[in-house]
């Protein structure tokens, strides 16, 4: 680990979700991480019961009103939602668009170093698949902020214990060996796993990690 990466500061964003789980509670392990501050919507009942971990329930809408939360080193996104569960096209973009470049627009003014982004498998700003385009739009906004490092992690299909019923993740669990690796399942704590290292080796540059690389973890 460099001195520049030593005792970090992390926001981490989306901690309520499948892969915010997880990274909330690497991160809380982690010895580099000084501090980890999780903006949510409502409180979270198991967060790690560390004195590094400060959990702040808070509007997502108005995330603009508390400053303070973006004097960090890092930022780790793991926001994310899907059409069905917003609503719509325009909600979603919302969530996983709007709401992250905000995000990270306000944590580059606080002089954060290090983006790191969970988005998807196919994310382009030239698919023509809605959900990929909205990922890849993201990918590319991110990228002209200016961060010192921006990593991106494109998971495939995730697995790890969900809120909501997911309907195409328990049909494909059984018949995951007949899928090409590339398009293969990878758990939650995978990415995370991933995501956290990332944070921890603090590269300079542009770090995808793609679906293959993430199940590795």
């Amino acid at each position: 680990m460099s001195d520049a990466s030593a005792r970090r500061r992390v926001l981490l964003v989306g901690a309520t979700g499948v892969v915010g789980t997880e990274c909330l509670r690497q991160l809380a392990a982690d010895d580099s991480v000084a501090q980890v501050r999780a903006p949510v919507r409502r409180p979270i009942a198991d967060a790690p019961a560390a004195p590094k971990v400060e959990v702040v329930v808070t509007d997502m809408n108005a995330i603009e009103s508390h400053p303070a939360l973006f004097a960090v080193d890092q930022v780790v996104c793991a926001l994310g939602t899907t059409i069905k569960v917003a609503g719509s096209q325009a909600a979603f973009r919302a969530v996983d668009y709007e709401l992250p470049l905000r995000i990270a627009r306000l944590a580059r003014a606080q002089g954060a170093r290090h983006f790191l982004l969970v988005s998807a498998l196919g994310a382009s700003a030239a698919s023509g698949v809605f959900y990929n385009r909205v990922k890849g739009e993201l990918e590319d906004a991110l990228g002209a902020l200016g961060f010192r490092s921006l990593t991106i992690a494109r998971p495939s299909l995730l697995l790890g214990d969900r809120a909501e019923f997911r309907l195409g993740e328990r049909l494909v669990q059984p018949f995951g060996f007949l899928i090409p690796p590339r398009w293969k399942p990878v758990h939650a704590r995978q990415v995370a796993a991933a995501l956290v290292d990332a944070a921890r080796q603090d590269l300079a540059g542009l770090c995808v990690m793609e679906n293959i690389a993430l199940r590795r973890n």
